[in-house]
């Protein structure tokens, strides 16, 4: 299973470098340093989210068997990045 964080402002983004077993890329460090001064840091956050449960729904017949959104403190983005990275099927519930 793969957790994904949506990453909310810059601080968090630093914060999150500082927690064990958390990988941060360079490329997005860089990407939130650039949305946060624009100004738009929460919505760069979730098109990072976005796109990688979109790359690691790639995997689920392989060896990654779940997605763990763990959205700390902003749970009100859940059901959005659910429903646009295409994370429920028709029928079926979390759980």
């Amino acid at each position: 299973m793969v957790g994904i964080t949506p990453l909310k402002s810059l601080k968090m983004t630093h914060y999150m470098t500082e927690v064990p077993g958390v990988w941060m890329l360079d490329p997005i460090l860089k990407r939130m340093e650039a949305a946060d001064t624009a100004g738009n840091a929460q919505e760069e956050g979730v098109q990072i989210a976005l796109e990688l449960a979109h790359k690691i729904r790639g995997y689920e017949k392989q060896v990654i068997h779940g997605l763990h959104i763990m959205p700390v403190g902003w749970e009100d983005i859940v059901p959005r990045i659910v429903t646009e990275a295409g994370l429920l099927q028709p029928g079926r519930r979390g759980g």
